[in-house]
């Protein structure tokens, strides 16, 4: 085990006298570096970031001044070097570490101001070439990044543009040098840079199952699930608490601007954890209809979904499914919301609302009820789903499973009539987003009756039966498995459903058939199932 080399003057400010900088995005980069300037600190740069500086009026010494050796291969090496590594990585104040840098040459470098290739972002370019995305894995920079957190007694590294601005209070505050407090925080965040940083590279280069020519554009795989699960998200707010008041919580988002975890708050309360999850629930379903819908969700369950030809229409006909269990509900809308919709659901309690976006005339009509969160959410790509078990994490595609009119198996002697069919399309998709065991009763595009989470089948029929407010009579059924026995097939059908919707594959498939015939119900089978666990 090494020798822990501690420095003389482990604590308290450090000044800043060299500062090596070479970074991607030079956003901000000037200001700051006028600030160290200002300070009499010495600029060391490379390539793009040093002409950047020259061109602001700035002297900059190259890299290669200070290492004694050209930058080459295509830039691969320049700050690879003793030079530069030697100058970050000795310890102030050590007696063999102030001789072995005497001798060598070797100068101090106290700050580090760098950010990385930007991989993600080539990856992620339509077509990319594979000897191009290699190219981009920075190796230089991540190297300095380490050695300078490292060493962050006695060096400061700033891998963040954000960090200029109060960076430069406290130089200015403190005569030019930095507080051991400061040098930790940029410490730990660039650890969580180079962490973060790996894992996109390894992530990615993962689904790249044989390595193209350079010249070749890079085809990644989609089929297989990673063979290693590395999960790098920042924390995007602390929560009060988790579902209960005794457990503690916070919500991670991986910064692309799409889905929840990203959404953009316009009013209202701070989000709990419980709205972050029902918001995900009623965002999820409202998206899944290529028309004007509305979801209305408590506890993760849709209490009333709807399609209409407006957002008003839609929310009306969502809201008389179950009028009482929406009271204090969530509610998801896949279109812009006006005014005439703010209006209609200004009257009601609910706790927030997530919609794609809101007409300023909406966003007025919602000032008025301050608690209410609005929230504005942009659709993100389905990404696979985690759950945690001890010891461990299950994970498994997004459940993009969708069925057209072209996919059902007519399996009744009655066929279901064109009217049936779209409710049965419909009610197929809400069921999907039901917890298991789920029974959906619908007509027209509306929900009628919603039977979720129950142990039985045959339960969930009565359940959704039971919560229905609106008639049954020439609803239609969806179930999201198969019907085990024909009890449960008798109970919708004893409810007035006239067609059902149900995967199919049950030993007992032909005695349900029967079943159905005897009743002259319509049934189809889908071929696909939609468990909600």
């Amino acid at each position: 085990m090494p020798e822990i080399p501690i420095s003389p003057a482990v604590s308290g400010l450090k000044p800043i006298r060299r500062a090596l900088l070479s970074v991607t995005d030079k956003a901000g980069l000037v200001p700051f570096a006028q600030t160290l300037a200002g300070f009499g600190v010495e600029l060391v740069s490379t390539g793009g970031t040093a002409r950047a500086l020259r061109d602001a009026g700035l002297t900059a010494r190259d890299i290669s001044e200070l290492t004694g050796f050209p930058e080459m291969l295509d830039g691969r090496v320049k700050t690879l070097h003793p030079r530069v590594h030697g100058g970050l990585l000795y310890v102030r104040g050590k007696a063999d570490h102030e001789a072995a840098v005497s001798e060598h040459g070797i100068l101090p470098i106290d700050m580090v101001v760098v950010n990385l290739y930007a991989f993600e972002k080539t990856a992620a370019q339509p077509g990319v070439a594979f000897g191009h995305l290699i190219e981009n894995i920075d190796i230089g920079g991540p190297s300095m990044v380490r050695s300078a957190a490292k060493n962050f007694e006695d060096v400061a590294i700033v891998t963040q543009a954000a960090d200029y601005a109060v960076l430069t209070e406290e130089l200015k505050a403190n005569s030019g040098s930095l507080s051991r407090a400061t040098r930790w925080r940029l410490a730990k965040q660039a650890f969580a840079t180079t962490a973060a940083y790996d894992t996109a590279i390894a992530n990615t280069l993962d689904r790249v199952t044989d390595a193209p020519e350079p010249e070749s554009s890079v085809t990644f795989d989609t089929k297989d699930l990673p063979a290693t699960l590395r999960i790098n998200l920042s924390q995007a707010m602390p929560l009060r608490y988790g579902e209960n008041p005794h457990q503690r919580a916070a919500l991670y988002a991986d910064g692309s601007g799409f889905g929840v975890a990203n959404a953009r708050q316009l009013q209202g309360k701070e989000l709990s954890f419980n709205n972050i999850v029902d918001l995900d629930a009623c965002w999820a379903l409202a998206e899944e209809f290529p028309e004007t819908a509305v979801a209305i969700i408590k506890h993760t369950n849709p209490c009333g979904a709807a399609t209409g030809s407006t957002v008003l229409e839609a929310y009306e006909k969502a809201l008389a499914a179950d009028p009482i269990s929406a009271f204090g509900g969530v509610i998801g809308i896949n279109r812009e919301v006006d005014a005439d919709a703010a209006t209609a659901i200004a009257k009601l309690f609910v706790e927030a609302i997530a919609a794609p976006s809101f007409t300023p005339e909406a966003v007025a009509i919602f000032a008025a009820k301050k608690n209410l969160r609005l929230v504005e959410v942009h659709a993100a790509t389905p990404q696979p789903v985690v759950k945690q078990v001890s010891g461990g994490l299950l994970v498994q595609d997004a459940d993009a499973g969708h069925v057209s009119v072209e996919d059902l198996r007519i399996v009744t002697q009655r066929h279901p009539t064109p009217e049936e069919l779209g409710s049965l399309l419909f009610a197929w998709r809400i069921c999907k987003h039901v917890k298991s065991n789920a029974i959906v009763y619908a007509k027209n595009g509306q929900t009628i009756g919603v039977g979720a989470g129950q142990m039985s089948r045959v339960d969930a029929a009565r359940f959704g039966a039971m919560k229905a407010v609106l008639p049954l009579t020439g609803c239609v059924a969806a179930s999201d498995a198969f019907f085990p026995f024909p009890d449960g097939l008798e109970t919708v059908a004893a409810n007035g459903a006239t067609a059902v919707i149900q995967p199919g594959g049950s030993v007992k498939d032909a005695d349900v058939i029967a079943a159905a015939d005897r009743l002259g119900v319509a049934m189809v089978f889908t071929g696909i199932r939609h468990f909600r666990h």
